[in-house]
């Protein structure tokens, strides 16, 4: 019909790219929904978001309005780790499944950054104040309650005392040169992560996934959310570029390694890299 309007559907990569787009709205349990789009193309990012409210909601009528911060927090736990069953997956860890958020919520199995983002949303519907934590090694949650702090391993539902974050903590502070005179203080490592990097480290968790298994589509796909994300993490778009090369988008991957050398002209990798882009400049690899 002449005039109508027409829309384009946005791609999975543009809907993302809406979503951390500006840091004060940006919703870490959507941004974290949405990566599953790439698998799954028809997922429906806000029917994912209604079956995690319906659950919370369940949760909620189950509380007195005058009940107090500890005893919600007992009742969340009981309700999220118990009742719904929500656990870490120690039987496939390494899994893609585990960070998509919409397959965690179908099996109840998942990483900690998965199952992270799950309870922290149970737990401000009811009232308590919680964030995520990007402690080395294995993402936790803290709560802030009127006499204190807590601690929660999102893997298993245990609560962790200070001496046992630092166990935890030591192999991380020895490797890094962190002890004695160096040693950092606990409380360093236990302040609440941004959205931004709370999405990152879940892309990053996939990354090493699909990195590991040389399932360069998958990575590419990865990839191109963590520049959208970080577009000045320029070493992300230098492990673009080497994904793109191996999927022989030569001009692409040469655009990429380009830009990362205008960045770090003195990197570590910056010769070998050089070498890479005049091969890929030349129209790829050559074989003899």
């Amino acid at each position: 019909m002449p005039g109508s309007l027409h829309f384009e559907t946005p791609t999975a990569l543009q809907y993302f790219a809406t979503l951390v787009a500006d840091d004060a709205s940006l919703s870490a349990l959507e941004a974290a929904i949405s990566v599953a789009q790439d698998e799954y193309p028809r997922l429906d990012v806000q029917d994912v978001l209604a079956q995690i409210d319906e659950l919370a909601v369940r949760l909620r009528r189950r509380l007195p309005a005058d009940a107090a911060p500890l005893p919600r927090l007992r009742l969340l736990n009981r309700y999220f780790f118990q009742e719904l069953g929500f656990a870490g997956n120690v039987n496939d860890y390494y899994d893609a499944r585990n960070s998509y958020l919409s397959e965690v919520l179908r099996t109840r199995r998942g990483i900690p950054i998965t199952l992270a983002l799950l309870y922290i949303e149970f737990a401000g519907q009811v009232g308590l104040q919680a964030a995520g934590i990007s402690f080395p090694g294995h993402f936790l949650v803290k709560l802030h309650l009127p006499r204190g702090e807590v601690v929660i391993d999102p893997f298993s539902g245990q609560s962790l005392s200070r001496d046992e974050l630092d166990e935890r903590l030591l192999p991380y502070r020895r490797q890094r040169g962190l002890t004695g005179d160096f040693e950092a203080p606990l409380g360093l490592f236990l302040q609440p992560a941004p959205p931004r990097d709370v999405v990152a480290r879940l892309l990053r968790n996939l990354k090493e996934i699909h990195r590991t298994a040389e399932d360069w589509p998958r990575l590419l796909a990865v990839l191109e959310r963590l520049v959208v994300l970080l577009p000045e993490a320029w070493d992300e778009r230098r492990d673009r570029g080497l994904a793109r090369a191996e999927l022989g988008r030569y001009g692409e991957a040469a655009d990429d390694l380009g830009c990362y050398l205008e960045h770090h002209p003195q990197a570590d990798d910056a010769a070998a890299l050089q070498r890479r882009l005049a091969e890929l400049r030349g129209g790829g690899p050559h074989w003899h």
